[in-house]
């Protein structure tokens, strides 16, 4: 028994590898491939979560630029909850995906009001927490608990894909998660978890785009002109400068767009972008001028 509910039974009869051999050759290959990264083997909770939000969608080369200067500006959960937006923002910038930081943010604030200063210790509590999803908490639990979880992200699902399901096409993780509570040990899901990881970003240099035959599979959208990137370049301007009015923002994201060789922004889609960035919280817009 590994993970409540799942058993060795789980494991597919026309699987290439039998679970015993498979974990084998993911402890074996993790072994050759492993990276020391800083995050790695700490009993503190709040920092694994800081590296688990960093790395969503973002590479381990640009997440290590950030962690250790986050973590040293925010060491701790109550810190994070007393940042102003405008400081944890700026140094958020150059990850992308800006609304995770204030998630990450308005979670330590739910912590440190209701939990004194703490994360939580079950996956379904960190679950209650703003932009904690399944895969975020199962990482928490691992890595800082070192208990059983079912952790499921790109890396895990490309070693399964290529080990276990080498001719399949639209793998759900449906499929993956039995397979993946089944091989989590009850005692050493951190090493374990560090292995299939290490191993999973190995075969991602010598395999295209690996779990593309996951059902879960998308190509990621282009970010060059996209609302995303507008919406970026308007957090970064406000970060930069303080105070700025609305003409001068909005002429500001038009020349960027027209530098870039792209139209410019009308009116309805800069109102759109910045209501949107207002209401989700990323900053104000007091007396005409805008604030993180």
């Amino acid at each position: 028994m590994r993970v409540a509910g799942f058993d060795s039974a789980s494991w597919p009869a026309d699987a290439p590898l039998a679970r015993e051999t498979f974990e084998a050759k993911v402890r074996e290959e993790g072994a050759l491939r492993y990276r020391e990264l800083p995050w790695r083997y700490l009993d503190d909770p709040y920092a694994v979560l800081v590296s688990e939000v960093m790395l969503q969608q973002t590479q381990v080369t640009r997440v290590l630029k950030h962690w250790e200067r986050w973590m040293s500006l925010f060491p701790t959960v109550d810190s994070l909850a007393a940042a102003g937006t405008a400081d944890v923002l700026a140094q958020w910038q150059g990850l992308g995906y800006n609304r995770r930081a204030l998630a990450l943010k308005r979670a330590c604030e739910e912590c440190s009001a209701n939990h004194g200063g703490a994360l939580p210790d079950t996956a379904e509590q960190l679950q209650q927490l703003p932009g904690i999803g399944p895969a975020t908490a199962a990482g928490v639990m691992a890595f800082a608990f070192g208990k059983p979880s079912i952790y499921i992200e790109t890396n895990v699902r490309t070693v399964f894909l290529h080990e276990v399901f080498p001719q399949r096409d639209k793998v759900s993780d449906r499929e993956l998660t039995p397979l993946v509570a089944a091989t989590c040990p009850q005692d050493d899901a951190r090493a374990w978890y560090y292995a299939l990881l290490d191993y999973g970003a190995h075969l991602k240099t010598l395999v295209a785009n690996p779990s593309r035959r996951s059902a879960h599979y998308a190509r990621q959208s282009t970010f060059d002109g996209s609302r995303r990137q507008k919406r970026a370049e308007l957090v970064r301007v406000v970060l930069a400068e303080p105070g700025i009015g609305f003409d001068d923002l909005a002429a500001r994201l038009d020349a960027f767009e027209r530098a870039a060789g792209r139209d410019g922004v009308d009116a309805e889609t800069f109102d759109s972008i910045v209501n949107d960035l207002v209401r989700e919280g990323f900053f104000r817009q007091e007396e005409g001028v805008f604030r993180a």
